[in-house]
């Protein structure tokens, strides 16, 4: 599906702030969805952040874990190759079926000339698979790389994997959001989402993460880190 707002309809290209977009879809949601669908969401993220997931990350200073994963073309991409001309953004999201991330990755793509500027290079992960990362490279004219990391394997190194709980599997399977399809596996796993940037030697020097999927750092934010010395 292609989410996509009446301003960005209009204009051809949304320039509002992260925020303020996901402002709106929330304002959506809140009004056509079903209370005790909203509910559900609502307890699924209150769990997590009971288990206090983000603020046990792969933390600020750490080095990251090498990988080496195909990206929307089936191409191999490793970590080393990308940390080898400069620094590297990392934007681990749930996938192409969530709005959020839509909203995400297509602000993300906005800033990418000054990301570039900067000496840097932004790839996206998600545990969906070559193909659906494909499709969502395609349908949203995305510029940078989409990496998919079958079974959560790179995001447990960040610490970010987790079990839907089983209420909110059941709405999703409602809602056709079919994670086995979409994932190619059956363990209903997925990351919280989390911005990372690493500095030339793969040290992490920035990293943000929240299990409520509707907060995300703003791309200004993430250039900012960038131009940093």
């Amino acid at each position: 599906m292609k989410w996509r707002s009446l301003e960005e309809s209009q204009s051809g290209l949304d320039t509002r702030s992260l925020g303020q977009i996901f402002a709106e879809r929330k304002e959506l949601i809140g009004k056509y969805a079903p209370a005790e669908t909203q509910a559900i969401h609502a307890r699924a993220i209150a769990g997590l952040k009971a288990r206090k997931l983000a603020a046990n990350i792969l933390p600020v200073g750490a080095k990251a874990p090498q990988f080496e994963l195909q990206d929307q073309g089936g191409k191999l991409i490793s970590s080393s190759s990308l940390l080898r001309r400069g620094k590297v953004a990392i934007c681990f999201i749930r996938g192409r079926w969530c709005p959020f991330c839509v909203s995400q990755m297509e602000a993300m793509n906005v800033v990418l000339p000054q990301i570039e500027q900067a000496g840097a290079s932004l790839v996206a992960v998600s545990p969906q698979t070559v193909k659906q990362s494909f499709f969502m490279h395609d349908q949203h004219k995305l510029r940078f790389s989409l990496l998919s990391d079958a079974l959560n394997h790179v995001a447990r190194q960040f610490g970010l994997a987790y079990r839907v709980p089983a209420a909110q599997e059941a709405v999703y399977r409602r809602a056709y959001v079919n994670l086995p399809f979409t994932n190619g596996d059956h363990s209903w796993e997925l990351p919280i989402p989390a911005t990372y940037i690493l500095d030339r030697d793969g040290t992490v020097f920035y990293a943000r993460a929240n299990e409520d999927y509707t907060d995300r750092p703003e791309p200004a934010e993430i250039v900012q880190f960038l131009q940093k010395d």
